[in-house]
C-alpha cells in the first residue's frame, strides 16, 4: 500500500464507493468530485488543468473523478444537470464548487481555497 504522500491524489470514483471515497476521506482532508463524461468536451479540456493543480498540492487534496454515464446516481443525487461539474467536499459535505470549463488560473484558485 502507498504512503498518503506518495499515494497518486487522483482516482476515479463510483456511485457504490462515493461515501468512502469522497464523505468519510472529506473529514481527514478536502476532496475535490469532478462529474464528467467521456463525450463531454469541456470536461475534456478541464481535467488536465485539474488534475494538475490537485497533483501540485503534494496531497492537500484530493480529486476522485466519476463518469456519470457509469455512475450516475450520486450525481442524481446532487442535482448535478451539466457537466462538467466539480464540487469540493470538506468535513463530510459539499463546501464549494462550481459547473463548466473555466480558466486554469481559476481551477488554481479553486484548489488553493481548499
Amino acid at each position: 500500500m502507498d504512503s498518503p504522500l506518495t499515494a497518486d491524489p487522483v482516482s476515479n470514483g463510483a456511485d457504490a464507493t462515493f461515501m468512502t471515497d469522497v464523505v468519510e476521506a472529506s473529514k481527514a482532508q478536502p476532496v475535490i468530485v469532478d462529474f464528467w463524461a467521456p463525450w463531454c468536451g469541456p470536461c475534456k479540456q478541464l481535467a488536465p488543468a485539474l488534475e494538475k493543480h490537485v497533483r501540485a498540492a503534494n496531497g492537500a487534496v484530493k480529486l476522485v473523478k466519476i463518469n456519470i454515464d457509469e455512475n450516475p446516481g450520486i450525481a442524481g443525487q446532487m442535482g448535478v444537470r451539466s457537466i462538467p461539474a466539480v464540487y469540493a467536499f470538506a468535513g463530510g459535505r459539499p463546501v464549494d464548487g462550481f459547473m463548466g470549463a473555466v480558466p486554469e488560473s481559476q481551477i488554481k484558485m479553486f484548489v488553493d481555497r481548499l
